[in-house]
């Protein structure tokens, strides 16, 4: 897309335009703008309606219906993230996660503190990030799960339930806790079910899952004859599934379907954007697609037609989030494109930061 040239007027009026419609809902007349200024800016109200019929020319404002007012398009929203989100603005409103802080609410600072109380890992942690986001934005709040870190072994049990029948739980060092009963081929006993879930845990504590099986298959065939017994029954556990991870896909939590519901009136373009987002799959590939999560930047995506047209008048904002270096998932806000961006920004980045606080151990 070919870079919109915007004059210095012109981009005041626009921002002030896009600052109104966020806080009305209700299309922008020349006189409003006037009244926002205030004089401020020296502009009486027939130029800024100069200004305003020139930014409709460049198709950064739309006229609906036959009102006398006006109402930003995507490309004008775009533009306005651009403006607020350059490293120069950013760093002259915010440094780190203290100054993130000032530019939220006492309320929202509360809620969001409030919200991930007592959470311990990983699993709650996301969960969590997908209600309080809703709470914050008025929209949606999601949070998604990165497949690399849920399958990495942190501890493994056993349990004999019935003949034949054993409860395998297995925890990931995500804090991902998955359980499955296993149906055997053959009897083991409570001495060989603690003996294998001992020997899984003193070797491959920390192992990614897959690379678990694989090796299992491998000592069986070389470890001396006086091991071989208690590997197979590892291996008969590992065959029938104690290790074979969540096959599912990635975890994803979505809360605030309900939020979208009461901002849409139009109800033929709210079944459309519902069905759209009610695809686990589309949303994960929205958020893989949008969020690198290499970066430690929020990203915002204005109109997200491309996923799906009903989804054109939506704007996700989010971020991935790191722990210790390693990628732990992505968290996000998609709302409507008439929200306030600079305060959801803010709320994402500060909610992505808090893993490192909630989750990672004190050192002594």
């Amino acid at each position: 897309m070919p870079e919109l040239r915007v004059s210095p007027r012109e981009r005041v009026v626009l921002t002030a335009i896009i600052e109104l419609y966020i806080a009305t809902g209700e299309p922008v007349a020349s006189q409003a703008v006037a009244q926002h200024f205030a004089n401020r800016e020296g502009m009486s109200s027939a130029t800024i309606r100069n200004v305003m019929a020139t930014l409709g020319d460049s198709g950064l404002l739309e006229q609906p219906h036959t009102s006398a007012g006006r109402v930003p398009t995507a490309a004008a929203f775009r533009y306005y993230v651009e403006q607020i989100t350059r490293p120069e603005t950013m760093t002259a409103r915010m440094g780190a996660m203290q100054a993130n802080a000032a530019t939220l609410s006492e309320k929202q600072l509360g809620q969001i503190e409030d919200g991930f109380n007592g959470v311990t890992s990983s699993t709650e942690y996301l969960e969590r990030t997908s209600h309080v986001l809703a709470l914050i934005s008025q929209g949606l709040g999601v949070a998604l799960a990165s497949t690399t870190t849920q399958q990495v072994l942190e501890h493994i049990h056993f349990s004999r339930l019935a003949a034949g029948r054993v409860l395998a739980v297995l925890v990931t060092q995500a804090g991902a806790v998955q359980d499955r009963v296993l149906t055997l081929d053959r009897e083991l006993s409570l001495v060989e079910l603690e003996t294998a879930a001992r020997y899984l845990n003193e070797n491959f504590r920390g192992w990614p899952i897959e690379s678990i099986r694989t090796e299992v298959a491998r000592r069986i065939e070389v470890e001396q004859e006086a091991y071989h017994q208690m590997l197979a029954s590892v291996e008969e556990l590992c065959r029938k599934g104690a290790l074979a991870g969540d096959e599912s896909g990635p975890s994803i939590f979505v809360d605030g379907m309900s939020n979208l519901i009461a901002a849409e009136v139009d109800r033929e373009q709210l079944r459309q954007m519902l069905l759209a987002l009610e695809a686990k799959q589309r949303l994960v590939d929205l958020l893989t697609a949008y969020v690198d999560g290499r970066q430690q930047e929020v990203r915002v995506v204005v109109g997200l037609d491309e996923a799906s047209p009903a989804m054109q008048d939506l704007v996700l904002i989010g971020s991935p989030v790191r722990l210790a270096g390693a990628n732990l998932g992505t968290v996000a806000v998609i709302a409507p494109t008439r929200i306030q961006y600079q305060e959801m920004i803010q709320a994402v980045r500060y909610v992505a930061r808090l893993s490192e606080r909630i989750l990672e151990a004190p050192v002594d």
